[in-house]
């Protein structure tokens, strides 16, 4: 049986608030804790109204704490926005206070606008540098799964607690960058197919074959995507059209709060770029009763021989987006599972 997983944006709906959002988070983590799902990662965003997902750290602490079986991760951390030694003692801490129950999703994308990711790495050098390699592999020998190079002015450096090792690490992309990445360093790898539809075939073939046993000694590959399942396909078409309008909202450069479905079914397109956007939307996007769902994601599945299916779930009123991953557990017949145990790779 495929293992199911959370992607969480931590959405805020128009009509609350950014806090909200963040409680919102913990309630459906305890949700699909209970229903069997196996991961549960938080996003990186910033300066974005319409998600509330700026601390990712912080919150798979919250949500940890909150859970008894579910693993809890990054989805991802941008590692540009961030010091490499920082986020190994961040999740190592993690790590020592949840052992066996964190993992560590990395990407290398700001998670915003360029501006305010100038503001967070605080200098327009770090803004175009393009050292991610130099600081995944940073972030693997403070992790505990690498040795520095000889002579490395870090090498002295410890990143505290010593004890621990980092956590499952995954790479995440959208391109084949990313999966080439993640392949010779021997790293799981997350394929957001909700940015990419049509990516995702050629990525994670490209990953599996060029893997090289590193830090796992086997690939492990997700398949990310955005999917909504309804009562039957009108209902979930119905859900489905506010994500639909949040997302032509923030590439037309107007971004704010998840809109209701009310306000989301009298929209209408005025321009031809408002219809190509909102047609390509909806081509990311699974939406649908539970037997329709289910057989375009075993379908997905099958052709890009992932390991693991990810769900982000995009809908304005909290309940039904809990609703939505009740009904795709029943679709795919999840079971819940026994409580965790210390895993050390990402089986």
């Amino acid at each position: 049986m495929t293992a199911i997983s959370v992607l969480d944006l931590t959405p805020v709906p128009e009509g609350s608030t950014e806090s909200q959002a963040l409680h919102n988070t913990i309630d459906l983590a305890r949700h699909v804790d209970a229903l069997g799902y196996r991961r549960h990662w938080l996003a990186e965003h910033h300066g974005i109204p319409s998600v509330a997902s700026s601390s990712p750290e912080v919150l798979i602490g919250h949500v940890a704490m909150a859970t008894e079986r579910i693993r809890v991760g990054s989805g991802g951390i941008m590692l540009p926005n961030h010091s490499s030694l920082r986020i190994a003692e961040e999740f190592k801490v993690l790590e020592a206070l949840h052992p066996g129950r964190i993992d560590l999703g990395i990407g290398r994308a700001p998670g915003t606008d360029q501006l305010t990711a100038l503001a967070i790495r605080r200098s327009r050098e770090a803004l175009t540098a393009d050292d991610f390699p130099n600081q995944l592999g940073e972030l693997l020998a403070w992790g505990g799964h690498a040795e520095f190079p000889a002579g490395h002015p870090y090498a002295r450096i410890k990143a505290i607690p010593t004890d621990v090792m980092l956590p499952p690490v995954f790479l995440l992309g959208s391109s084949d960058y990313s999966a080439q990445s993640a392949a010779v360093n021997g790293l799981g790898f997350a394929f957001a197919a909700h940015i990419n539809p049509g990516g995702a075939i050629g990525a994670l073939r490209m990953y599996r074959e060029q893997f090289v046993p590193g830090y796992v000694e086997r690939p492990h590959a997700i398949l990310t995507l955005a999917v909504i399942v309804g009562e039957d396909d009108e209902h979930a078409a119905q859900l489905a059209s506010s994500g639909h309008l949040s997302m032509v909202m923030l590439r037309a450069g107007r971004p704010g709060p998840i809109p209701s479905v009310e306000t989301a079914m009298r929209f209408q397109p005025t321009d031809p770029q408002q219809r190509m956007i909102l047609e390509q939307v909806k081509r990311s996007m699974i939406s649908g009763g539970p037997e329709t769902v289910r057989a375009r994601v075993e379908e997905l599945m099958v052709s890009s021989g992932a390991d693991e299916l990810m769900v982000t779930t995009l809908v304005h009123d909290h309940e039904e987006r809990k609703a939505s991953y009740t009904r795709l557990a029943a679709a795919l017949d999840i079971a819940v599972p026994e409580p965790a145990a210390a895993e050390s790779v990402p089986a």
